[in-house]
């Protein structure tokens, strides 16, 4: 006996299972309409997350959903700043919206939700120090507790340098120090990306040097 095929309907919702959230785009690559997207979504099948981005209704929902948003919305860009440091628990602050690096010469994407605020990186910090992690079956790439950290202090550096504001710089000190208390950085790795950022000398040395030496 012949099997019969499998709705589109069914197709895109075993689809979702797998995959939590998907875009039109990946929905068309599988052979699935916008027009059966757009009925499903009509009948409450599917819940629109943003433009062209579709989650199921039931899905279960992490404490890191904008993350996973943010990623299936911004494919080369990886979680950094602040929305980083939440992700690690190095910071009591809620980001007022998802920091997202990408490359210098990457198209720049504009999103009225969830928001997101997008960074440049230099070719020699933007693919250095990224980790993965699954966010409602969503492949997240995120700067690591030690990378986050020296772009902080570069973002320090920058408002000291043009706005004479040392709030950045002390914010990353912070930062430093939760993560060698609760041991999600080592000295020598933030060390290893201070070096490369060409910030160890004059604004990450000393107060590493500090913190270590008092701890």
């Amino acid at each position: 006996m012949r099997k019969k095929p499998q709705r589109q309907e069914d197709r895109a919702i075993s689809l979702l299972q797998k995959r939590g959230m998907m875009r039109l785009s990946e929905f068309l690559e599988e052979g699935i309409t916008s027009a059966t997207i757009s009925r499903m979504e009509q009948k409450g099948a599917l819940n629109q997350l943003s433009r062209g981005l579709y989650q199921l209704p039931d899905a279960p929902l992490d404490g890191n959903h904008s993350l996973a948003v943010a990623a299936k919305l911004v494919p080369n860009g990886v979680i950094c700043y602040d929305s980083a440091l939440a992700f690690h628990e190095l910071t009591d602050r809620i980001p007022p919206y998802v920091w997202m690096a990408i490359g210098s010469r990457d198209w720049r994407p504009k999103f009225t939700r969830p928001r997101i605020q997008i960074m440049r990186f230099g070719a020699k910090e933007f693919d250095k120090g990224i980790e993965r992690h699954m966010i409602e079956g969503v492949s997240v790439p995120i700067y690591t507790s030690a990378k986050t950290i020296v772009d902080l202090f570069k973002s320090g550096q920058r408002q000291k340098a043009f706005y004479n504001a040392s709030t950045g710089l002390a914010h990353a000190t912070q930062a430093m120090k939760e993560a060698l208390r609760m041991r999600k950085a080592t000295p020598s790795e933030i060390a290893k990306y201070a070096v490369e950022a060409g910030i160890w000398e004059k604004i990450v040395q000393p107060r590493l040097e500090t913190l270590t030496i008092n701890a």
